[in-house]
C-alpha cells in the first residue's frame, strides 16, 4: 500500500515523515523516551554535585560524610549512561525496520508496475530511490527525533524546576533559549533546499552511472571510452559540490548556534558572580553557594538540548529532500506500515486454456504514438494463431497487451472475462509468454530453467530441457545442466537463450501461451526441431506467435498480420507442411 503524493505536497512529505516514526511501534516510543529521561537525571547530578561542594566549601563537613551523596551521584551517571545507550540501540533497531518495510514497499510497488514504467525510467535512478534515498531518513529517525524530544521538553522543565531557585536565572534562559531555534530554522530553509538539490543530484548520477555501465561494451566499441569516463567524473564533480554546500549550511549553522548558547552560559555565570560579589542584589535573600553552583551547573545543560537539535537539524532537511525525490521517481511515498505475515502460496494449478477476444483495441506507445487502432481478433480456446507484420509494426506491442503489461482501450477479454477485471494472481496462472529477449541470471542453467518452477523437481528440469531441445548444446558445456552462466547469459549465444527461455516457460504450464519470435537467431535445421517442442507442448493450450520465419508461421491453424495499426486475416505461407493435431 503506497501513499499518493505530488512532489511538491510538502505537508504531505511531513506526514509522511511522521507516519514513518508512529510506524517504529512501541520500541520506537521507548527509544524517544530514554533520552528524555537520561537528560532529567542531569537534575539530581547537579544538585548532588553542588551539594557536595557546598557541604565541603561552606559547612566544612568530613569527607566521610558525603559517601553516600557521591554514592548516589555515581549511580545516577551510571543510569544516565545506560538509558543513553539503551535509546540509541532501541533507536537504530525500530529505524533499520522501518527503513527494511519502506525498502519492500517500494520494491513491491516496482515489480507490480508495468514494464513501460520500469522502460521510462533510469535504473539507477530507481535503485538510489531504493537504497541511497531511504538510508538518508536513518538520521532523521535516530537522531534528529529523539533529539526533538528532547529540546520539547527539558528546557522548559529545566527552567520551570531553577524559577524559584533564581527567577532571574530562569528569565536569562527564557529569552535565550528561543534564539536558537529561531536561527536553526533560517538555517534550516537554506539547508533543505540544498539537500533537495543534493538529492536530485545524486539521483542522475546513478542513473548517469547505471546507463554508462550497461552500454559499456558499445561505447568502447564507439571509442566513447574517454569521453563518458570525463563526463561521470564532472557528474561527481558536481555531486561532491552540491555535498559540501549542505555541509557548510550545516557547520555555519552550528557555529551560530553554539556562539547564542554561549552567550547565554555566559550572560547566567556574569550573574551570578556580580550576585556573589554583592554588585548585584535581585533577589530576597543571599545566594547560597549551593544554589549558585547549581544554577551555573544546570546552564550548559538547558542549552545541550537545542544545540543537539541543531547539529541534527540537517538530518530532517536530508529526510525531506530524500522524500521529495521519491516522490518525484515513484509519483507516490511507500508506505511504513508493518507487512502482514505472507502466507505460504497455494501450489498453481494452470487454468484451462482460454479464448482471446479483442474488440476494437487500441494501444499507444508511452510517448503516444498510436501501434494498433481498432484492432478486432477472435482466438478460439486452444487455436494457434502467428502474427505477422514488418518489424516495429506492433506485434510485440500486441502480445503484452494481451498479457496485461500494456494499457489500451476497447474490449478485451481472456476466457470470457474483461482482462481488466481479472485479479493479477489469476492471470499469472493463465498466460505464460517469452520475450524477444529474455532474462538469464548468473548462476546455473539448470537453475535458470527452474525459475518457471522454482520447486521443480531435476527430473521435470530435464524433460523440458530436452523439449525445448537445450540437450542439443549441453555437450559442448563442462557441467551439463549444473554449468555455471554469467549474467545476461554469458557463455551461451542468442540461440541457446532462447531455448533455456522456452524450457523455463514449458515449466510453467499455462493455458495460454504468448511467444515472441520463439525461433529467433536458430539455423533452419535447429529451427525447426524446437518448432516440434513447441507444437507439441502447445497442443490443447491457446498459443499466439509473433514470428517472422515462414516455418513458423505455417504450423499454426491460421494466421493474421498488422498493417497500418490495424490486425487483418492473411493466408498462411506455405513453405512448410501444415502440421496435424486436432483442437482442443
Amino acid at each position: 500500500m503506497t501513499a499518493t503524493l505530488s512532489t511538491a505536497d510538502g505537508p504531505g512529505v511531513r506526514n509522511w515523515l511522521g507516519r514513518l516514526a508512529r510506524a517504529g511501534g512501541p520500541a520506537y516510543r521507548a527509544a524517544l523516551a530514554l533520552p528524555v529521561a537520561a537528560g532529567a537525571l542531569l537534575l539530581p547530578q547537579a544538585w548532588l554535585i553542588a551539594h557536595a561542594l557546598h557541604q565541603t566549601i561552606v559547612e566544612r563537613a568530613a569527607i566521610q560524610s558525603l559517601a553516600l551523596p557521591l554514592l548516589f551521584l555515581g549511580l545516577v551517571l551510571g543510569l544516565r549512561i545506560a538509558l543513553g545507550i539503551a535509546g540509541e540501540i532501541l533507536a537504530a533497531r525500530a529505524a533499520e525496520a522501518v527503513k527494511a518495510r519502506v525498502r519492500s514497499s517500494l520494491i513491491s510497488g516496482v515489480l507490480g508496475r508495468s514494464p513501460t514504467w520500469t522502460a521510462a525510467r533510469s535504473s539507477g535512478a530507481i535503485a538510489g530511490s531504493i537504497v541511497e534515498h531511504i538510508e538518508a531518513i536513518d538520521g532523521y529517525l535516530t537522531r534528529y527525533l529523539p533529539a526533538m524530544a528532547q529540546a520539547a521538553l527539558l528546557p522548559l522543565a529545566f527552567a520551570a524546576v531553577m524559577l524559584p531557585i533564581d527567577w532571574m536565572v530562569a528569565l536569562l534562559l527564557l529569552v535565550a533559549a528561543p534564539l536558537i531555534p529561531l536561527f536553526m530554522a533560517l538555517a534550516g530553509w537554506g539547508a533543505e533546499a540544498a539537500s533537495r538539490r543534493q538529492a536530485a543530484a545524486l539521483s542522475r548520477l546513478g542513473g548517469h552511472f547505471a546507463d554508462r555501465l550497461r552500454g559499456i561494451t558499445t561505447l568502447k566499441l564507439f571509442g566513447r571510452a574517454a569521453a563518458e569516463t570525463e563526463a561521470v567524473g564532472q557528474a561527481s564533480e558536481d555531486l561532491r559540490v552540491r555535498t559540501m554546500r549542505v555541509m557548510r549550511i550545516a557547520f555555519l549553522s552550528s557555529a551560530v548556534l553554539e556562539f547564542f548558547a554561549a552567550l547565554g552560559v555566559a550572560g547566567i555565570a556574569l550573574y551570578v558572580g556580580l550576585t556573589f560579589l554583592g554588585l548585584v542584589d535581585l533577589r530576597g535573600r543571599p545566594l547560597t553557594l549551593e544554589a549558585g553552583l547549581f544554577c551555573l551547573l544546570m546552564a550548559p545543560d538547558v542549552f545541550q538540548p537545542l544545540r543537539l537539535l541543531a547539529a541534527h537539524y540537517h538530518d530532517r532537511a536530508a529526510a525531506k529532500a530524500a522524500a521529495a525525490e521519491i516522490a518525484a521517481i515513484h509519483g507516490e511515498l511507500p508506505s511504513p506500515a508493518k507487512a502482514q505475515p505472507i502466507a505460504p502460496p497455494a501450489p498453481l494449478r494452470p487454468e484451462p486454456a482460454p479464448g482471446v477476444i479483442l474488440a476494437s483495441v487500441s494501444v499507444a506507445t508511452p510517448t503516444g504514438r498510436p501501434v494498433l487502432t481498432d484492432a478486432d481478433l477472435a482466438v478460439a480456446a486452444g487455436e494457434h494463431i502467428a502474427v505477422l507484420g514488418a518489424s516495429g509494426s506492433g506485434k510485440s506491442t500486441l502480445l503484452e497487451a494481451i498479457a496485461g503489461l500494456r494499457p489500451h482501450t476497447g474490449l478485451m477479454q481472456i476466457g470470457g472475462e474483461d482482462l481488466a477485471e481479472i485479479e493479477p494472481g489469476r492471470l499469472l496462472r493463465r498466460i505464460g509468454m517469452l520475450g524477444q529477449r529474455p532474462t538469464i541470471f548468473a548462476g546455473s542453467l539448470a537453475d535458470n530453467i527452474r525459475l518457471g518452477r522454482p520447486g521443480a523437481c531435476p527430473t521435470a528440469v530435464r524433460r523440458a530441457a530436452q523439449r525445448a531441445r537445450v540437450t542439443d548444446f549441453l555437450a559442448g558445456l563442462p557441467d551439463g545442466l549444473d554449468t555455471e552462466l554469467g549474467e545476461g547469459g554469458a557463455g551461451l549465444s542468442g540461440g541457446e537463450i532462447q531455448r533455456v527461455a522456452l524450457a523455463r516457460l514449458y515449466l510453467l504450464d499455462r493455458g495460454l501461451l504468448l511467444l515472441d519470435e520463439p525461433t529467433a537467431h536458430l539455423d533452419p535445421m535447429t529451427e525447426s526441431s524446437v518448432l516440434e517442442g513447441i507444437c507439441e507442448f502447445a497442443r490443447g493450450r491457446t498459443l499466439i506467435v509473433a514470428t517472422h520465419s515462414a516455418a513458423v508461421a505455417a504450423r499454426m491453424d491460421r494466421c493474421v498480420r498488422i498493417a497500418g495499426g490495424r490486425l487483418l486475416p492473411t493466408p498462411r505461407p506455405a513453405s512448410a507442411p501444415a502440421r496435424e493435431r486436432g483442437v482442443a
